[in-house]
């Protein structure tokens, strides 16, 4: 993306979020769903197709540019960016599709949001249980459970992963859609209730074969999997981001921009410290941000009780076993205040 449309989509999002997300902020952590409107907006703004590679063999994708979008979008409605991070993944598996039909039938629709896509990929981390893929007679059949599925009903299309008897992946666009052999149980979440997340359980559910976007074996994927993703790591960001707003200047200013080159510059290794360190630091702010305000912190229509709540969400969310060990070495040896502490103030 030329840098002056990167600029224009970066204040565009600012905006957005400032002027159409935040004063709404309050209203959406209390519906059932993120309004249509909202999304509406970031399709017909162009937010869908951020992810799409410049041109057909280019692999990569502008990791700063889609950060600071996802940043300012959830500083001001998590719930909002969070259906809105979702779709990113199977536009770039459309685009880098090697499969016949895919990226022309799938890429143009994605990108401008005319579809929109959710991810299935969890089912795939399940020791005992995960989902399983046969080849059958024009397709496939998916048996197996998938947790954690973003935007029922306000998405067409999931992304969905599963393993068939040679431990191969295949990556599959899948109706989402309730069906006889594909059911949806919805869950109760501490926050961005209104995302519409759900538990997806597939029996022998079919899907023709040119859905299919991609094979590859399951220890490739795993390798991948294992260090999480950096941007997920600027949801937390985004809300500190509004923290840090509401509170005023503050230390926390310098620390959310020393967080945020750190998960920008991170390679596989460095990346779990720096999504822990995000994360530890949204639970601080968040913290701050209560106290601050006081005891109407408390009350339902204030924004520090909801961004506390995200904070918890994000706490867990997308993490990986070494993003959580990070996170729990940060926690246990954060320095301690002694009865020493409290005799030296009398």
């Amino acid at each position: 993306m030329e840098a002056a449309e990167a600029s224009r989509m970066r204040a565009l999002a600012r905006q957005i979020a400032d002027d159409v997300l935040f004063p709404a902020a309050l209203a959406v952590d209390a519906a059932d769903r993120v309004p249509p409107a909202q999304l509406d907006l970031l399709a017909a703004e162009g937010f869908y197709g951020v992810a799409a590679p410049p041109e057909p063999g280019v692999l990569g994708r502008d990791l700063p540019l889609l950060a600071a979008l996802l940043e300012s979008l959830a500083s001001g409605c998590l719930s909002t960016a969070f259906v809105w991070l979702q779709h990113h993944g199977p536009v770039l598996a459309a685009a880098v599709s090697e499969r016949p039909g895919i990226r022309e039938t799938w890429l143009r629709p994605l990108t401008l949001g005319v579809r929109r896509a959710g991810i299935a990929l969890a089912g795939l981390r399940s020791p005992t249980a995960p989902m399983r893929v046969r080849a059958v007679d024009g397709g496939y059949l998916l048996d197996g459970a998938v947790p954690w599925v973003t935007g029922w009903n306000m998405i067409d299309t999931m992304y969905t992963a599963a393993r068939d008897a040679h431990d191969d992946v295949h990556f599959l666009f899948v109706d989402a859609a309730d069906a006889p052999t594909l059911v949806t149980t919805p869950l109760e979440l501490v926050a961005v209730q209104a995302s519409r997340t759900v538990d997806v359980r597939f029996d022998g559910h079919f899907v023709p074969a040119d859905r299919l976007a991609d094979v590859r074996p399951y220890a490739q994927w795993s390798s991948s999997d294992t260090s999480g993703s950096a941007l997920n790591g600027f949801l937390a960001l985004g809300v500190v981001n509004r923290c840090c707003r509401l509170l005023g200047p503050s230390p926390l200013d310098a620390e959310l921009a020393a967080t945020r080159a750190a998960l920008l510059a991170a390679d596989a290794d460095a990346l779990p410290a720096a999504r822990a360190a995000a994360t530890d630091l949204v639970l601080r702010a968040t913290a701050q941000l209560t106290v601050q305000t006081g005891a109407r912190a408390v009350l339902r229509d204030n924004h520090a009780q909801r961004l506390l709540r995200e904070a918890a969400f994000l706490l867990v969310f997308g993490n990986r076993p070494a993003i959580r060990d990070a996170l729990l070495t940060r926690l246990r040896t954060m320095p301690a205040q002694g009865p020493q502490d409290f005799s030296a103030r009398r």
